[in-house]
């Protein structure tokens, strides 16, 4: 981990493209400004944990995949189920 030091008002880079300056310093909370491309997603630790824990319980309960769906088609016709619609003859 890099641990810098700033003073109100300064700044650091990040990546040419994110600046992270002091904005406030009171007793023991710090006011942070963050100016970053509309693409970099910022969010507070523990705001990102729970949206990842969300992201995890989201997944998880997910329906079969497409690629689970077919495997159980294929299976069904090796067995000699049709699977498909006859293809119709005008």
């Amino acid at each position: 981990m890099l641990v810098l030091t700033r003073k109100l008002n300064e700044s650091i880079i990040i990546n040419e493209t994110i600046e992270v300056m002091v904005l406030e310093i009171r007793e023991n909370h710090v006011k942070l400004g963050i100016k970053a491309p509309r693409d970099v997603t910022v969010h507070r630790q523990e705001v990102f944990e729970e949206i990842r824990a969300e992201n995890l319980r989201a997944r998880a309960s997910q329906p079969p995949s497409l690629d689970s769906a077919a495997e159980a088609a294929r299976s069904l016709r090796k067995r000699g189920f049709k699977t498909k619609p006859e293809d119709k003859k005008s």
